[in-house]
């Protein structure tokens, strides 16, 4: 008996059904069936079906006599099943990699539960992919509960395909799908409020296909007004068990809120259609109103007639309107006012000890400039530091007693007008106006790989939404760059051919790093529960332009994790541009919530997570270049480099002058770890002759340089060259100086 029975309806789903079966055969997990029901489908869907069959012993085929439609199909294929659990997916969407082997896991630690909810994404025809906006309930429960101990459960999009069921539990509760459409509705409900125990995966293990034709709830009909009966059908349900008759209340707003959203919609009903729906909802929810309730929100609408409706709805469209309009002339009255504050603090001295710090646009005391304030903190206490920051939860994370101001305020406005220094790795907004004899000081995120600034010309799909000509003149108002290396130097001169010059300072967020001792980063250990005898790898993917959104799973992080064997630790840090999109929902946050891997990308100080690693492996990561400077073990992972040197363009082969090993699959990376030559002598000596030419300014005094010399005006002695003003470097080649 398999452990999961995947039921398929297919009708009129051709371009997609293999992709769909694909991703179900081709899951790690392979315990299972699928039950492929071929809802008298007029296009090939039978012909793929039996042809899946035909090489797949798994496949099971049923062909339906006549189309019967969406839920009753799956009734027809539920009495095939033999599976442990049922899984309904519609075909034209697909499970992510790794899916089954999750919900599997997560089904074992909660002892099969009776229905258990995961996440999904919403993927749209012109490439876009959307996480659930609110997975946070999913991450909310260890164990399993009621749906009357956390009835926020209920507050998930309704529907069949986001669950997994114990089949025992749906034969015993006599569920099945009514005919017509919303059909999830009467499934859903009952099923969700009759479970004893329900668990939830914080993991995206669905992409659900939003198309741009042939999606029937974006059909006008008037099949739409199969709502009220599918809601009849919930309200018999709960009415014929009085222990459930709590949820009377929340099921009659539901329904309210329900049918009112498709009235709202403008492609649902047909126009001459709207009014008898109207009509119809509301005495729906007369009849079914608990006795002793009020209507409340937007259900309010339901108790005077449907011209009233009309009417407050053309009132809140103007309403909204009018808010518009009036947020515009606030927002023109407030520049105005700002440009006017602007102009009277211009006409202030500038106050020479006054920096104006920023850093990955506003988002705390981070990288490099959190290193130069700090170190002026020491070196010149006389000197005053104030950071930019974008909002209040943002200076909540900057330490106690440090001077803020947010973005855009009138404090702000203040600060920059009189500020002789500006530090930031980043370009300042547009609006910012230089003042004669401010200086700027542009310290980088550390040494490029990837194209950047003018580079991205000819690459328009990693320019997308970027203006170049727009951030080369912010770039302008840069008066010193700071470079770790001459590649560095080369590169940023030709990227942004300004009127800079370039400092070779170091970087001085590596400070840190330079001849850190094996005891740094044992913090880190402690607080992510890492034993002090694992051998810790960091694991630290780049993004990806060619790919809408930016993430690719380049590789699979549980074998890896279990392929590095016992007495490692496997340590994830996606890009920061990834942290709050479907990356981490994709298994990694579900990964790491059992323990498999420890997830640190919401670490702050990036030189704390290498500081407690052993090992990098990295695919275009300009991280390598930071992590060199600790000579620890670096492994690049190129499987897709063509693609990502062809679509993002890159400075240098790494493939070629890598810091370590290369490899080209993941059977390649997990055999170099397991075989121990990750930190052998070829390993050391391609370190060594990266660090030569990419850490040349590194020795550990970049902040004080940039304090001493570029704060106080101070001399001090230079890394081994002198500062060298750009452009130095011709657009058409990168070459290194002497």
């Amino acid at each position: 008996m398999p452990r999961f029975s995947v039921i398929v309806p297919c009708f009129k789903v051709q371009g997609f059904l293999r992709e769909c079966l694909d991703s179900v055969l081709g899951q790690s997990f392979g315990d299972l069936e699928v039950i492929a029901v071929d809802d008298r489908s007029p296009d090939g869907c039978g012909a793929i079906l039996d042809e899946y069959a035909g090489r797949d012993p798994r496949v099971k085929v049923l062909h339906l006599p006549e189309n019967v439609g969406l839920g009753r199909a799956r009734n027809a294929g539920m009495p095939h099943a033999t599976g442990d659990y049922l899984l309904f997916l519609d075909s034209d969407d697909t499970l992510t990699p790794g899916a089954l082997a999750a919900v599997a896991g997560r089904l074992a630690e909660t002892g099969d539960p009776d229905v258990l909810v995961f996440d999904y994404a919403r993927t749209y025809w012109w490439g876009g992919t959307r996480r659930n906006v609110l997975a946070h309930v999913l991450a909310a429960e260890e164990g399993t509960f009621t749906a009357a101990g956390r009835p926020e459960i209920l507050d998930l999009l309704m529907v069949v395909w986001n669950k997994v069921y114990r089949r025992d539990f749906v034969t015993a509760g006599g569920f099945a799908f009514p005919p017509g459409y919303y059909e999830d509705t009467p499934w859903t409900f009952p099923v969700m409020l009759s479970a004893g125990r329900i668990a939830t995966l914080d993991r995206i293990c669905l992409h659900y296909r939003q198309r741009r034709q042939g999606n029937i709830l974006s059909t006008t009909s008037r099949k739409h007004f199969d709502v009220h009966d599918q809601y009849e059908r919930v309200f018999a349900f709960v009415e014929a068990r009085p222990e459930l008759w709590r949820w009377r209340p929340y099921l009659h707003r539901k329904m309210g809120e329900h049918c009112l959203d498709i009235l709202a919609k403008p492609d649902r009903l047909p126009p001459g259609d709207r009014a008898e729906f109207f009509r119809r909802t509301a005495e729906m929810f007369r009849t079914h109103q608990p006795e002793g309730t009020r209507a409340e929100g937007e259900t309010r609408l339901l108790e005077g007639g449907y011209g009233a409706y009309l009417l407050r709805r053309r009132a809140a469209q103007a309403g909204r309107e009018a808010g518009r309009r009036a947020a515009r002339l606030r927002t023109a009255a407030g520049t105005r006012a700002r440009r006017g504050w602007s102009a009277v603090q211009s006409r202030r001295p500038l106050d020479p000890g006054l920096v104006v710090y920023s850093a990955s646009s506003h988002r705390g005391m981070l990288g490099d400039p959190a290193a130069v304030y700090r170190a002026a903190g020491v070196i010149a206490p006389r000197l005053r530091g104030v950071w930019v920051v974008r909002d209040e939860e943002t200076a909540a994370t900057l330490p106690p007693g440090t001077e803020y101001v947010l973005l855009g305020s009138r404090r702000y406005l203040e600060v920059t007008a009189r500020a002789a220094f500006f530090v930031n790795d980043v370009n300042w907004p547009g609006a910012l106006v230089k003042r004669p004899g401010a200086t700027h000081i542009q310290t980088h995120q550390g040494t490029p790989l990837k194209y950047l600034g003018a580079d991205l010309l000819d690459r328009p799909g990693a320019r997308l939404g970027f203006d170049v000509p727009r951030m080369l003149r912010r770039a302008d108002r840069w008066d010193y760059g700071l470079v770790a290396c001459r590649h560095a130097e080369l590169v940023w001169e030709r990227a942004f051919p300004c009127h800079f010059t370039s400092v070779r300072t170091g970087s001085p967020r590596n400070d840190v790093l330079v001849g850190a001792g094996a005891g740094r980063g044992r913090e880190f250990r402690r607080r992510h529960g890492i034993p002090e005898d694992h051998t810790v790898v960091l694991y630290a993917p780049t993004r990806r332009d060619h790919v809408r959104g930016g993430h690719v799973d380049r590789l699979d992080l549980a074998a890896f994790a279990a392929g590095l064997g016992e007495g490692h630790t496997l340590v994830v840090r996606l890009h920061p541009s990834l942290a709050h999109g479907p990356a981490r929902g994709a298994g990694l946050a579900e990964l790491a919530r059992r323990g498999v891997v420890v997830d640190a990308t919401d670490e702050p100080d990036a030189a704390e997570v290498m500081l407690a690693s052993d090992a990098l492996v990295t695919d275009y990561s300009s991280i390598m270049f930071d992590y060199a400077v600790l000579d620890r073990p670096i492994v690049v992972h190129a499987d897709d480099w063509d693609t990502f040197r062809a679509s993002r363009g890159a400075y240098l082969d790494i493939t070629a002058c890598p810091p370590g090993h290369v490899t080209y699959s993941q059977r390649e990376l997990v055999r170099l770890f397991e075989s121990g030559a990750w930190r052998d002598g070829e390993s050391a000596a391609l370190r060594a002759d990266f660090r030569a030419r990419f850490c040349e300014f590194e020795d550990g005094r970049a902040a004080e340089r940039v304090v001493r010399t570029l704060l106080l005006g101070e001399a001090m002695p230079a890394t081994g060259a002198a500062r060298i003003p750009g452009p130095a470097v011709g657009a058409d080649q990168l070459t290194r100086s002497s």
